[in-house]
């Protein structure tokens, strides 16, 4: 993500579980401030896909299931796959952009 341009906005779902992998509150800091704009909302549990949306909402759109935690691509074998059917996705992520803000410690 260090990578988008200026003005290019990115949100994160997560519920941020685990144990020594957990973001913290200073790391998004820190990352804000070098890359601004990023917001983290909770999904509520009610995700455990990952999906990579971009131009959400555009004629642009594209959507991408991620079959494995991105901690671990690179080191493992991992598919990422172009949706072709947006429209069967389009209501959950209008859905989990209604969802609060993720708190962070």
């Amino acid at each position: 993500m260090k990578y988008k341009n200026n003005g290019v906005n990115v949100v994160i779902f997560s519920d941020n579980k685990g144990t020594n992998d957990k973001l913290r509150l200073a790391e998004y800091i820190d990352f804000n401030k070098q890359y601004p704009s990023l917001e983290i909302l909770a999904t509520n549990n009610t995700t455990h896909d990952r999906l990579i949306v971009i131009d959400f909402n555009t004629d642009n759109e594209e959507i991408f299931l991620c079959g494995a935690s991105s901690k671990d691509a690179g080191s493992k074998l991992c598919f990422i796959t172009k949706l072709q059917n947006n429209t069967v996705y389009k209501p959950i992520i209008e859905e989990l952009l209604k969802h609060n803000k993720l708190v962070l410690a």
